[in-house]
């Protein structure tokens, strides 16, 4: 079938976007699903950092590539051997597709699946195959086997999950990622417990999210830092206790002064190897820095190596939240119900498909949160 997605071209395109037009949307011809695969008609799609790093070159993926991955949207068919999906019921992509066979998923950390890591490095979907061409026969790449900015996409069985159909959908496709990854970094990764002091540093979508998941927890203390005074009161408005410019002097003297020595726990999510040095900074002795930020491969953070044993330090990374996707969307979905956990108050707003671009401008100057796409 034929489809109208966006496609990156090359990385590493200049600024502003709405100038350069990284992204070009393409009508490209969409096979049908192969065997334990799904058509899903896009309803969907949210705007994200991982996106956004593939177009600016810190997470070099294989071009030409139809990119999106936070995504939310109706079964319209399914491929042989797929028998719990059927069509018009309600899904959320999830961009690691994991096979529940290797290692790290029999220990129940689906997001480190190991053959999904390289499928999703190759451009591919789980079977290692392309569904999207161009006219002319030439394979257009998958983005983490989802390509979301589309209004139709073929993707693995294993890359979606059944959702409530009441749920608005434009409201679902942000627990594909931003919530998943933020929420679960704070209650998995960081096992956040009642009465601790948590710092969040970064906060776009998914930072955010780990400001709400450390509410969640019984965080007695979540502060927000970022650079940006607008994400400062949002930060404010969802509950953070306490709000700090990072670019302030003193600014980390002054978190230690205030949590007497450092915080329990410290979650990054800016994605900058500063931003990482500057949470192990204000760690506690015995506390723990967890960062689910996405740097550049080649980027490296300095630490003082004493301090892991002389303090009793941990320092982790956290994928995809380290959630089950099966069992935290349902968990979080429910939060959300109870108000608990106010994800549509990240909405900077919505767009249509042929406005990408300036989306993503809006998204690099760090004038929107979550902006989504929605499709007729």
């Amino acid at each position: 079938m034929k489809i109208r997605a966006a496609v990156l071209q090359a990385i590493g395109a200049e600024r502003p976007y709405q100038d350069t037009k990284p992204l070009i949307i393409e009508e490209l011809e969409l096979d049908p699903p192969g065997d334990n695969e799904v058509l899903v008609q896009i309803k969907a799609a949210g705007l994200c950092h991982s996106d956004l790093s593939v177009i600016d070159g810190n997470r070099p993926r294989p071009v030409p590539m139809a990119l999106g991955h936070e995504a939310a949207g109706i079964v319209k068919s399914v491929g042989s051997g797929v028998r719990d999906l059927k069509q018009g019921d309600h899904v959320v992509a999830v961009f690691v597709p994991s096979c529940g066979h290797c290692a790290p998923c029999a220990e129940g950390r689906p997001a480190l699946c190991e053959p999904a890591a390289k499928t999703n490095n190759a451009g591919t979907l789980a079977c290692g195959e392309h569904r999207l061409h161009r006219s002319d026969g030439t394979a257009i790449n998958h983005h983490l086997g989802v390509s979301a900015f589309a209004d139709h996409a073929v993707v693995s069985r294993d890359s979606l999950v059944k959702v409530d159909p009441a749920l608005p959908l434009h409201h679902a496709a942000l627990f594909g990622c931003a919530v998943l990854t933020g929420v679960g970094a704070a209650i998995n990764s960081a096992n956040i417990r009642i009465g601790q002091t948590v710092a969040v540093i970064g906060l776009g979508g998914v930072g955010l999210n780990s400001v709400l998941g450390s509410l969640v927890a019984g965080a007695g203390e979540v502060i927000a830092i970022d650079l940006d005074n607008s994400k400062l009161a949002l930060a404010k408005e969802l509950g953070a206790t306490h709000v700090f410019n990072s670019g302030e002097d003193g600014c980390i003297e002054k978190i230690k002064t205030l949590t007497s020595g450092g915080v329990d726990c410290a979650i990054e999510m800016a994605g900058s190897e500063k931003a990482l040095e500057f949470a192990y900074q204000i760690t506690r002795r015995g506390g723990t820095t967890v960062t689910g930020g996405l740097a550049h491969p080649d980027k490296k953070v300095a630490i003082q190596q004493v301090s892991l044993v002389a303090e009793e330090r941990t320092l982790k990374g956290s994928y995809v939240g380290s959630c089950v996707p099966v069992r935290d969307i349902a968990r979080y979905v429910t939060l959300f119900r109870q108000g608990k956990l106010p994800v549509d108050k990240l909405l900077s707003g919505t767009l249509t498909l042929d406005e990408i671009n300036e989306g993503f401008e809006r998204l690099a100057s760090g004038k929107a949160v979550r902006q989504v796409i929605l499709f007729d």
